[in-house]
C-alpha cells in the first residue's frame, strides 16, 4: 500500500490518505459503505475516513458515528483548508457541486463528484477547466457514473471491443422508475429545477447516455429529444408547489460511428422499480442487460450457425470477469452496493498510480453537453440538434486494466 507524503509532517513521513465526504444522506450511504469496505477486498492506497459533513450538526454527527466517520462538521471550506485533507467525495445535491468541487480542486485535494457533473453546461465546463489544471498538478479528479462498474457492463465492453458484436448498428436503453408515480407523492429538492437541474434527464438519462458512450467507446453526433412532466404541481410544506423539471424523456442519438440510439428514462413508470435496460445490436451479435438482474448478461452470437443461434445467459461471478476476483466463490452474486466499492477502488489506484481516472471531468462534461442539447430539442419541438464530436481527453476512455485483480 502507498501513502501520501504531506506539509505538517517530518521530511520524508507518510500517512495515509485522508478522506472527507460532503453529504451523508442517499448517496452518501453508498460511498459510505464503500469506503468502509474496499480495502477488506482491494489492495488500495492506505487512506483513513476523516471527516463527514453536512449542513444539520446533529444528524451528520449520527450518520458519521454510523457509518465509520472519525468525526463530523458542517463547514466544507474549513475542511478544505485542512492539512490531513487529500481526497474530498462530493455527495451533495447538483446545485452545489460546481462550488465545492472548483475549491477543493484548487485546494489541491483528489475530487469524486457524484454525476451528473454539474446542474448546467456552464458550471460543468468550469469544473472541467479546473480539473484539467489540477491534474497538470498531479490532482485527480472523476465522475461517479457507478454503472461502469457492474461487472456485467464492464464485460459487455470488453465483448464489444473485441469484436464479437461486429459492427454496432443500434442501441436501445431505458431507465425506468415508478418513485414519482403516485401525483401526491411530495415535492422534493430533486423536482425544482434550481436545484436539480433537470429531472429524470440529468438524475437518470445521464446514467444511461453515459453507458452508451462508455460501451461504445463512441461519440454523440447528433441529439433530438422530448421532455414531459405528467404531474406539474405536488404537494409541498406549506402547500401546493409547481414541478419546474421533466417526469420523462426520450432522446435519439446519433452517433460518430453511424450506430442511432434511443433512450427513454421515466420516474413515473408505475412497477419499474431500478430498471436500467440495454439492448445493443450488432452486425454480428446482441448483447442484452437489465440492472435489476445485474449479475447477468444476455448475449447472442449471429456467427453460430443458425440452428445452433439463441441468447445465452452468462452468470457474470467468474474470478476471470471484471472485479470479481475480489468477491466470492463462483455463482455467488454481488449487489448494487458492490459498483460503488468498485468506483472508489478504481479511483484510488488511479491516485496511487497518478494515472487520470475514468470516467473523467472532460467525459462528464461530454454527457452534460448531450443533456443540455435534450433541453434545446426539445424546446424546439423535438428539433436535431447537431454536436461538435469530443476529441483528446473528452473523448470516452477504458477502464483501467487493473480492475479484475483481487484482493
Amino acid at each position: 500500500m502507498t501513502s501520501h507524503e504531506s506539509p505538517g509532517t517530518p521530511p520524508g513521513a507518510k500517512r495515509p490518505l485522508g478522506v472527507a465526504m460532503i453529504g451523508y444522506a442517499f448517496m452518501g450511504k453508498a460511498h459510505s459503505n464503500a469506503w468502509r469496505n474496499v480495502a477488506s477486498y482491494f489492495d488500495v492506497p492506505a487512506f483513513e475516513q476523516k471527516v463527514l459533513i453536512g449542513r444539520d450538526a446533529g444528524q451528520v454527527a449520527t450518520a458519521a458515528a454510523k457509518y465509520g466517520w472519525a468525526e463530523s462538521a458542517t463547514d466544507w471550506r474549513s475542511v478544505l483548508e485542512r492539512y490531513d485533507i487529500d481526497i474530498v467525495d462530493i455527495c451533495a445535491p447538483g446545485w452545489m457541486h460546481a462550488e465545492i468541487a472548483i475549491a477543493a480542486l484548487e485546494a489541491g485535494k483528489h475530487v469524486l463528484v457524484e454525476k451528473p457533473l454539474a446542474n448546467t453546461l456552464a458550471e460543468a465546463e468550469a469544473m472541467t477547466s479546473a480539473a484539467q489544471a489540477a491534474r497538470a498538478r498531479g490532482v485527480q479528479s472523476m465522475v461517479g457514473f457507478n454503472y461502469r462498474r457492474v461487472p456485467a457492463l464492464a464485460l459487455a465492453r470488453e465483448l464489444i471491443a473485441e469484436g464479437r458484436l461486429g459492427t454496432v448498428r443500434h442501441v436501445r436503453a431505458a431507465y425506468l422508475q415508478d418513485w414519482l408515480a403516485d401525483a401526491e407523492s411530495p415535492m422534493t429538492w430533486r423536482l425544482n429545477k434550481e436545484t436539480a437541474g433537470s429531472g429524470a434527464l440529468g438524475d437518470i438519462a445521464s446514467h444511461a447516455i453515459d453507458q452508451v458512450l462508455f460501451l461504445l467507446g463512441d461519440a454523440v453526433t447528433e441529439v433530438s429529444g422530448r421532455l414531459h412532466t405528467f404531474t406539474p404541481v405536488r404537494p409541498g410544506k406549506h402547500g401546493p408547489e409547481e414541478v419546474t423539471v421533466d417526469d420523462a424523456a426520450w432522446v435519439t442519438l446519433s452517433l460518430a460511428s453511424g450506430a442511432v440510439a434511443s433512450v427513454e428514462v421515466s420516474r413515473v413508470a408505475t412497477g419499474q422499480k431500478n430498471a436500467l435496460k440495454l439492448e445493443i445490436y450488432g452486425e454480428k451479435g446482441t448483447i442484452l442487460f437489465d440492472l435489476e438482474n445485474l449479475n447477468e448478461l444476455g448475449f447472442l452470437d449471429a456467427t453460430a450457425p443458425v440452428r445452433e443461434q439463441g441468447f445465452r445467459r452468462i452468470l457474470v461471478n467468474e474470478p476471470e470477469h471484471p472485479y470479481l476476483e475480489a468477491w466470492w466463490p463462483q455463482g455467488h452474486i454481488i449487489g448494487w452496493e458492490h459498483t460503488f466499492t468498485h468506483e472508489i477502488r478504481d479511483f484510488l489506484a488511479a491516485i496511487g498510480t497518478g494515472e487520470a481516472p475514468s470516467p473523467s471531468f472532460e467525459e462528464g462534461l461530454t454527457v452534460q453537453r448531450v443533456l443540455a442539447a435534450v433541453e434545446e430539442s426539445a424546446a424546439a419541438k423535438s428539433a436535431t440538434i447537431q454536436l461538435v464530436q469530443p476529441t483528446g481527453e473528452a473523448a470516452a476512455a477504458p477502464l483501467a486494466d487493473t480492475a479484475t485483480e483481487g484482493a
